[in-house]
């Protein structure tokens, strides 16, 4: 477990250290393209880029982009008004239609799935930031309720998603959180008490992006308890659930 995390951080260190944001630029053809404050016909416009003027896209949602002026200036344009651009070999700007960009360039996630924790059903909801392309911070609820005991963890951890440009991907987690194991409650009279303990996680996973804006996941966790006693208690789940994005 313990050469399984080092060796995940490893890879998230290198890929973070070698993320660089590559931001095209289009220059404007037309008399002028609108700038609106949001990423839809009411917005209001706020600035207008002018024929001759470059622009840096930085980002899509579904048929608009948010751009960067050669001045600073941020803003939406639509799909329709990009087209009025060149690249910078002169040839008009070829954009694809479709919401697998809208995936690649999402900020927030949010999912839930189901699996099994050591042979025990378990439900699980989180809700990701995503920072780059490449990496995301993700908070998570799950609980698990077998025959003799009932267990709750919240986790806190990072994740790095190898190719994010392929709709198949696999990913990567680390990260830490808290377990609270609950006896049963025929089983309290035994001598059982409820206990909380700190957890470790390693895990990999895949992603599918499917349509529109939904996210299908299957991914594998090992998690460590670390406990009071002499061993410390290391735990598996597998699951699978969906996701949305926005």
């Amino acid at each position: 477990m313990a050469k399984w995390i080092a060796l995940i951080g490893l890879v998230l260190m290198y890929s973070t250290a070698n993320a660089e944001a590559q931001f095209p630029e289009v220059q404007v053809v037309e008399p002028y393209i609108d700038m609106r404050t949001g990423p839809a016909v009411g917005y209001p416009i706020f600035h207008v880029a002018e024929k001759g003027e470059w622009i840096s896209i930085l980002k899509r949602r579904t048929s608009w982009f948010k751009v960067r002026t050669e001045k600073g200036k941020e803003g939406w344009v639509s799909l329709d008004n990009l087209r009025l651009t060149v690249s910078s070999a002169g040839e008009p700007v070829q954009i694809e239609d479709g919401s697998f960009s809208s995936y690649q360039n999402r900020d927030f996630e949010l999912g839930a799935s189901g699996g099994s924790l050591e042979g025990v059903p378990s439900l699980s909801i989180y809700g990701a930031w995503v920072v780059t392309e490449n990496l995301a911070a993700e908070v998570s609820y799950s609980q698990a309720l077998g025959d003799f005991s009932e267990n709750q963890f919240g986790l806190l951890s990072v994740t790095h998603t190898t190719f994010p440009e392929w709709r198949l991907s696999p990913y990567f987690r680390l990260g830490f959180g808290q377990i609270k194991t609950k006896p049963r409650a025929n089983l309290v009279q035994s001598g059982e008490e409820t206990r909380t303990n700190d957890l470790l996680v390693g895990g990999i996973g895949v992603r599918y992006y499917l349509a529109q804006n939904f996210v299908v996941k299957f991914e594998y966790q090992n998690l460590l308890a670390l406990t009071e006693r002499d061993e410390n208690e290391e735990l598996e789940e597998w699951k699978l659930g969906f996701a949305v994005f926005f």
